[in-house]
């Protein structure tokens, strides 16, 4: 295979919530991601009841992390994304006895010198990880910003840089201050797009000269399965998540504005959660139905955040619903001023598009059930594998934006053996990536899409976002922890591990 561009960048992603750990040292408060469980977990005996739910899906939900809430004297937990069954008068909390694996994940709090040191082993050129919003901002609503968290991603950006890495920075992912969760539910006030900018205001002012590549919010346009761990909204009211992400792309759009203004040098970025909808026949219904799956599903949020204005067909599905949004004056001019310099995505699958879809067969898979592709395999977890499927997403996107775009997460959950010597075999991921690093290339070469970096997800194992759990493994490093949070942490190198290193050595050509 023909190398990649020159300067192509090639690392790994994580995200703070998931790997950090340290959830209460350096005077950090509790986000909206801290008081999730780990998926079938429940020290506290906790379950979920969903009205109606067909027996068939019953084992997806009870794999699936629950955040915890208290309704009065009433505990309680729901899920925080497909099938949510919040109390109208509840608040998330963090519950004595309940096991939060997040609390302490892979402790990279305490281990970054060492993961960083593998990462520049393998030959990463960047590093996609995020910041903890309640490292800086505690409560999300303090007047400065908190010095101990401040130093702390000092030293991680330090570490990298050391090795010639690049930090490629998420501003927020599925790490709100549950604060603002709690007294305002969330980003469905515009209080907190306002603490959201001063916060990003205050890291762009300490690290501009550290990183160059931003992200605003991770996979803004999930709230569409459900706006708890996306935007901090505690209810499944549509016309407030409809305004919470209203909120989100006006908050994001001023960062971006900040930057582009005060530090003109740097790449601000939009990350969408990219699963591209084929129609599931060729009948006409089925085919409009995926044009308007993709235009709800991810190109409403993209359109925003890389045109600058809200398109036409989403102001008219808001009017068919009677959802008017808080616009307030000047916020047209902020959308159309704060339009990004590239997209960022996560790509795990294509989905299917039907009108009817109701005796289909379906398959769970990241936060939702979907229509089963027959011609797909499919992976312990339901996640369907395409990587055709990437290519054309790319070229979709590119030729809709013509901006250049990041593969920020791609990757493949898995669960692996840890061998008496240490060694762990994973040949499924190496396949898994390779034939999506190929259609990547052909996206590049063949179709010209201007695709400037890979950073596979969970470049080391940590929380799975949708299940909690540690069992769903997607690292190039292994790391010894189990589902209920036992283990040494101890870091093993799995076969993949050289693999990659090849990859990158070889700027692609080598797979």
């Amino acid at each position: 295979m023909k190398a990649f561009p020159e300067g192509f960048l090639w690392g790994g992603a994580t995200a703070a919530n998931q790997y950090e750990g340290g959830y209460d040292e350096g005077g950090k408060g509790l986000s909206v991601s801290d008081v999730c469980t780990a998926g079938g977990v429940s020290r506290l005996g906790l379950s979920v009841e969903v009205p109606g739910l067909p027996p068939q899906y019953a084992g997806y939900f009870r794999n699936m992390r629950y955040v915890t809430w208290k309704d009065g004297e009433r505990v309680g937990a729901s899920i925080p994304f497909k099938g949510t069954t919040y109390p109208d008068s509840g608040r998330p909390v963090m519950l004595p006895g309940e096991f939060y694996p997040g609390k302490e994940a892979i402790d990279f709090y305490h281990h970054y010198k060492e993961d960083i040191a593998l990462f520049a082993e393998m030959g990463f050129r960047c590093y996609r990880t995020s910041i903890a919003w309640t490292r800086i901002f505690p409560q999300g609503t303090e007047a400065k910003p908190n010095e101990a968290g401040l130093r702390f991603y000092d030293d991680v950006f330090d570490e990298c840089l050391k090795y010639g890495i690049e930090p490629v920075v998420t501003l927020s992912h599925y790490e709100m201050p549950l604060a603002l969760c709690v007294d305002g539910n969330g980003f469905a006030s515009r209080r907190a797009a306002d603490c959201f900018v001063k916060y990003a205001k205050a890291v762009l002012d300490r690290y501009h000269e550290k990183v160059k590549y931003w992200l605003t919010f991770n996979e803004i346009n999930s709230i569409v399965h459900g706006g708890y761990v996306n935007a901090g909204v505690f209810s499944k009211d549509a016309s407030l998540l409809e305004t919470a992400s209203y909120h989100q792309m006006l908050a994001a759009a001023e960062a971006v504005r900040y930057a582009h203004e005060r530090y003109p040098e740097l790449k601000m970025g939009c990350m969408l959660s990219c699963d591209p909808p084929y129609p599931h026949t060729c009948r006409p219904e089925d085919n409009l139905e995926a044009v308007k799956a993709f235009q709800h599903n991810v190109c409403y949020y993209g359109d925003v955040m890389v045109r600058g204005y809200l398109p036409e067909y989403k102001q008219r599905e808001l009017a068919r619903a009677g959802v008017r949004l808080p616009v307030q004056p000047g916020d047209t001019a902020v959308l159309a001023a704060g339009t990004v310099d590239f997209i960022a995505i996560s790509y795990y699958q294509t989905s299917v598009a039907a009108a009817a879809d109701e005796s289909l067969k379906k398959t769970g898979g990241n936060l939702a059930m979907r229509i089963e592709n027959p011609y797909l395999e499919t992976s312990e977890w339901g996640w369907q594998i395409d990587p055709a499927g990437l290519r054309y997403a790319l070229n979709v996107l590119y030729d809709r934006y013509h901006k250049p775009i990041m593969i920020v997460e791609n990757g493949l959950g898995a669960k692996d053996v840890l061998e008496p010597d240490g060694s762990v075999h994973d040949p499924y991921r190496i396949d898994y990536l390779r034939r999506h690093i190929e259609a990547m290339g052909q996206a590049i070469r063949e179709d010209g899409v201007d695709v400037i970096g890979y950073t596979p997800w969970g470049c080391i194992d940590l929380l799975s976002c949708s299940t909690g759990q540690m069992s769903k493994r997607y690292g190039f490093i292994y790391v010894d922890l189990d589902d209920e949070g036992r283990g040494s942490r101890k870091r093993y190198k799995k076969d993949s591990f050289a693999w990659y290193q090849r990859v990158i050595a070889s700027n692609g050509a080598e797979l």
